[in-house]
């Protein structure tokens, strides 16, 4: 058995938190940079430039590259041989993102209370799900989710006999449906399977995976490829503007579901696609 106290993880949670903010990762840099040399708008063409220009000053002064700073959620995978020792995992995720958002000034966009509104003041408490598996290792996949995107997801359960061309009538919808609202170009998360929950849950998660990388079964790797392609012919454009460069990606997941629901979940992320993580 390993033990990982949670000083550890806590120091960990305060640095992805602000890194998150500042440093956007070489997968969107690069998608920017692919997408900019086959924009065929004008306007799309600028506003790639000034996305690309606008991750490099939040780089190099240290200030978010988005005023809107995000849900805290962590999607934690530990280890059976892993023994969490000094407090508690989920306190010490808390207070990781406590003392990050704050120490980096980072705007405070959760509130305690879906109905009066009031905010705590500090983004906790974070979403953190944890799931067990093989060996004696922590790792902690962080994402700040912004507001804009995430209100343009949606869920959907579909009836069996609808098939994959429901799914995709679904998907194309929901992004056409988001359109400027979501920040694009934006990246698709597709959660296809599971239950209610699930299908948001494997949605949500596939985002993590970094721009450009595929699915490791080919005919679910053959699907992304193809929606992205879709999703850049309805001509929504680059915030919206219109143009060629609507979606960076599609992430499909998929997971066993009941014989008599097909439930599908596209929960959409903005061009500040944040992700980091770390492996204790």
């Amino acid at each position: 058995m390993r033990d990982i106290h949670v000083d550890t993880i806590t120091e960990n949670v305060v640095a992805m938190c602000q890194s998150a903010s500042f440093d956007l990762g070489d997968d969107m840099i690069r998608a920017f940079q692919s997408s900019l040399k086959t924009e065929k708008s004008e306007i799309g063409q600028d506003v790639l430039t000034q996305l690309l220009d606008n991750a490099e000053i939040a780089e190099q002064e240290r200030i978010p590259m988005c005023q809107d700073t995000g849900v805290a959620v962590f999607f934690i995978e530990m280890g059976y041989d892993c023994k969490i020792t000094g407090g508690d995992l989920y306190d010490a995720i808390n207070q990781g993102v406590s003392q990050g958002y704050g120490d980096g000034y980072l705007r405070q966009s959760i509130v305690r209370d879906p109905l009066d509104r009031k905010n705590t003041g500090d983004n906790t408490p974070a979403i953190t799900y944890v799931e067990m598996v093989e060996g004696d290792q922590l790792r902690i996949r962080f994402t700040a989710k912004g507001g804009g995107a995430e209100n343009m997801s949606r869920l959907q359960m579909l009836k069996p006999s609808d098939g994959l061309e429901g799914i995709e009538d679904f998907v194309m919808e929901s992004v056409r449906l988001a359109g400027p609202n979501a920040c694009p170009p934006m990246i698709v998360g597709v959660g296809i399977g599971g239950s209610f929950e699930k299908s948001a849950y494997i949605a949500k998660k596939s985002l993590l995976r970094p721009v450009g990388e595929r699915h490791e079964e080919e005919r679910i790797a053959s699907l992304e490829e193809e929606w992205m392609e879709k999703c850049n012919r309805l001509g929504i454009g680059p915030q919206g503007m219109g143009g060629t460069t609507t979606a960076l990606d599609v992430k499909i997941e998929v997971h066993p579901c009941h014989i008599a629901a097909l439930p599908v979940a596209v929960n959409i992320q903005c061009h500040a696609n944040r992700h980091k993580e770390v492996t204790l």
